[in-house]
């Protein structure tokens, strides 16, 4: 308290002692301007000035108080001293953030992250507000802003709960009920796959479908007359539908594979038969075209031998039955062989409980939106059920059957079509029914997360390498430029520049005919597929790159129009329209449309759309062929020319064509000739059985009695690219 009151007086005496010098100033600057403007004032302004003693006592006990106080302070901060220097913002950063991110972490303004990175190695102007930033320069910008640094996980690493659907345990067997098998029909194109379906549900399914293949996955219930019920999935018997006939092996229990007779087995054959293998699923054979004169089924069974396909015939455990889906011969035994076979599975399902199935096709219809073709495996579906597939969503507004017809139902087994669908499921994904919409939702945003993890993971591994990369590019620098004297090391660098300049006019076309872009948009889901599967197998872009801009379901739109104007590409469509409109449209913008109905149509359009785009090859077609038989030279002015004496084997030689030397078999040159004479006379074409002499447009090639003169012609073929699809 005592020290508080002092403090308070010796602030106060030096309060007054400086009030008393400002007046002591004041005055003494009033008399300095009175004795300027008017001597009468000098007697005053002399009597100001009689004691001078007053001013020093004043200005000695400021001074007093002035050292007082500051020694006190200095006493102060010595007994409770203060930090000299502020802590350092500590700022929490990540691998692959962004330049926002950056300064939001830093809590500054975007210019200071900027400001930060200039004159370093990073190119300031293509640098955006989103480019993600390496590690080098993140320490580059804290170190710079005066922060710390402390490494983070990304944010998208935080642990979520798991909030995926799964499928339910394995049901009571009390519960199981017999269910009708699910078969498909594989094998080889045109085999008769369609036809021999056709045959058995009797309808005309191969009179609408274009050259009589099937063209995606479609399920069907058939009734026989027994009573018994089958559902067939006819996949696809073409080699590009792989992943189509492996999708539905997954669903199938019994697969009867066709093989023609008079054909035999052939490459799809072989990939149905490993497929079922893979599946772990049992084969009945079906020998079709056994009406045909040249067929030959036990020749079919020998061949089956090789792939471990062994027939009852020869002892082992498929069933082969002769057919001919043309006259319908042999058609009740096949779906006997196939009933019998599936009562020895003794195929059984729980049609209780929440429904679990798999997307066997999936389409857009304009009036419907996006419908799905399914099998049931497990529960009964019935309409209002809330349904997830893949990363969509859907509640039940219809089922129909393969009729079309509206069915209230539908049981283990049993194929359906499904209406009400958020999105559009892939073909091959599974449905499982959940409780309510919100947890429908729920589990698609889960699974959208998970996804976007797994690109987090993958963008991140690639941002690593490419930082990696770069500063091993950045390494070899420094040693290449480390030693040079700064004007070598900046002609250098003004070299490479003008070798990065941007491309003429003419080599850019050059490029640009080498690279053929394409749009893919094709009726439904699983066609999709099947064609970029094949264009997987590309595997001569050393030729012609090929470039997917753009793939989809649905007729061809105005964006896709655009789109290939952009990128100056090709539109393919697959059992889609185009119309007037778009056609009109696309025909004034340059851009071409191809629509086709079967898929090996489309593939070998889009080979010859390959092969447009390739250079010409020169091919060298042989016109005649003479044989050296003497050689001796003859003088034209100074120079000694070289002659060959020849005589004509075969066809003739012209003289404007051109000529090949050969000498044991290799080349070793070709051009033109410089003359070419009969006896004594010039002549321009020499037919066989003829002796001529002929001088080289080249004096330093010597002839040797033996060697052959080929004459040919030089012609331009289109090229053809050397992809094989596998048909």
């Amino acid at each position: 308290m005592n020290r508080k009151i002092l403090k308070l007086e010796n602030l106060l005496r030096f309060h007054t002692i400086c009030r008393q010098l400002h007046s002591l100033c004041q005055r003494r600057m009033l008399a300095q301007w009175r004795h300027v403007f008017s001597s009468a004032y000098a007697v005053q302004t002399a009597q100001l000035y009689t004691r001078p003693w007053q001013t020093d006592a004043l200005i000695r006990a400021a001074l007093f108080q002035r050292r007082l106080l500051v020694t006190k302070k200095e006493k102060r901060s010595q007994k409770s001293p203060l930090p000299s220097t502020k802590s350092k913002k500590e700022v929490e950063v990540w691998l692959g953030m962004t330049v926002e991110e950056l300064a939001r972490a830093m809590e500054k303004d975007i210019d200071c992250v900027y400001e930060s990175l200039m004159n370093t190695a990073i190119d300031i102007d293509s640098l955006e507000t989103h480019s993600r930033l390496d590690e080098i320069w993140i320490k580059e910008v804290i170190k710079k802003s005066g922060m710390k640094l402390k490494w983070s996980k990304l944010k998208q690493d935080k642990v979520r709960e798991n909030k995926d659907a799964v499928k339910r345990p394995q049901a009571d067997p009390a519960l199981l009920i017999p269910r009708s098998p699910v078969v498909t029909i594989m094998g080889h194109v045109d085999h008769g796959k369609t036809t021999l379906l056709d045959k058995l549900r009797k309808t005309q399914v191969a009179a609408m479908e274009a050259g009589g293949i099937t063209q995606h996955i479609g399920a069907f219930l058939v009734s026989l007359p027994s009573g018994e019920k089958i559902t067939f999935l006819d996949t696809p018997g073409h080699a590009a539908f792989s992943a189509m006939r492996a999708r539905g092996a997954q669903v199938t229990d019994i697969v009867i594979l066709v093989v023609a007779a008079d054909d035999g087995v052939m490459k799809q054959t072989v990939e149905s038969i490993q497929h079922a293998r893979d599946a772990h699923v049992p084969i009945v054979l079906a020998i079709n075209k056994c009406d045909k004169a040249e067929a030959d089924p036990e020749k079919v069974k020998k061949e089956l031998l090789a792939y471990d396909v062994v027939c009852e015939d020869y002892g082992g455990d498929v069933q082969a039955v002769h057919v001919s889906a043309l006259t319908g011969e042999n058609m009740m035994a096949l779906a006997e062989a196939t009933i019998a076979l599936a009562e020895m599975l003794e195929l059984k399902a729980d049609p209780t409980g929440a429904v679990e199935g798999t997307v066997i096709e999936s389409f857009t219809d304009k009036g419907r939106g996006p419908v799905t073709t399914a099998i049931i495996q497990r529960g009964t579906l019935r309409k209002g059920s809330i349904l997830v597939a893949g990363k969509s969503w859907a509640k039940v507004r219809l089922m129909f059957d393969e009729n079309g017809r509206a069915v209230s139902e539908a049981c283990p087994s049993m194929p359906v079509g499904i209406v009400g669908w958020r999105d559009l499921p892939s073909a091959g994904d599974e449905i499982l029914e959940v409780e309510s919409e919100p947890r429908a939702r729920e589990v698609v945003d889960w699974r959208k997360y998970e996804q976007e993890q797994e690109k987090n993971k993958e963008d991140l591994k690639l941002i690593e390498e490419k930082r990696k990369e770069h500063q091993e590019a950045h390494r070899k620098d420094r040693e290449k430029y480390g030693t040079l004297h700064w004007k070598e090391r900046s002609y250098i660098k003004y070299k490479e520049r003008r070798e990065q300049q941007p491309l003429k006019l003419k080599e850019k076309l050059e490029r640009d005919s080498n690279v053929l872009p394409i749009i893919v948009k094709g009726d439904v889901d699983g066609s999709v597929e099947a064609i970029l599967n094949i264009m997987d197998t590309y595997d001569a872009s050393h030729e012609c790159e090929l470039e997917l801009v753009h793939f989809g379901v649905g007729d061809i739109s105005e964006n896709d129009v655009k789109l290939a104007e952009t990128f100056h590409g090709v539109i393919y469509g697959f059992n889609v329209n185009a119309g007037n409109v778009i056609q009109q449209l696309a025909a004034k913008k340059g851009v071409k449309i191809k629509l086709h109905k079967v898929i090996y149509h489309l593939i070998e359009d889009l080979q010859e759309e390959l092969n447009s785009r390739l250079p010409c090859i020169v091919e060298e077609h042989p016109i005649g062929e003479a044989s050296i038989l003497a050689t001796f030279s003859i003088t034209e002015g100074k120079k000694k020319v070289p002659v060959a004496g020849c005589r004509v084997q075969k066809g003739q030689i012209e003289k404007q064509k051109k000529f090949k030397l050969i000498r044991n078999g290799h080349v070793i040159w070709k051009g033109s000739l410089l003359s070419l004479k009969h006896h004594k006379d010039d002549t321009s074409v020499v037919k066989t059985g003829m002796d001529c002499g002929l001088s080289l447009d080249e004096e330093m090639i010597e002839f040797k009695v033996g060697d052959a003169i080929v004459c040919y012609e030089e012609k331009e073929v289109p090229a053809k690219t050397s992809w094989d699809p596998g048909f």
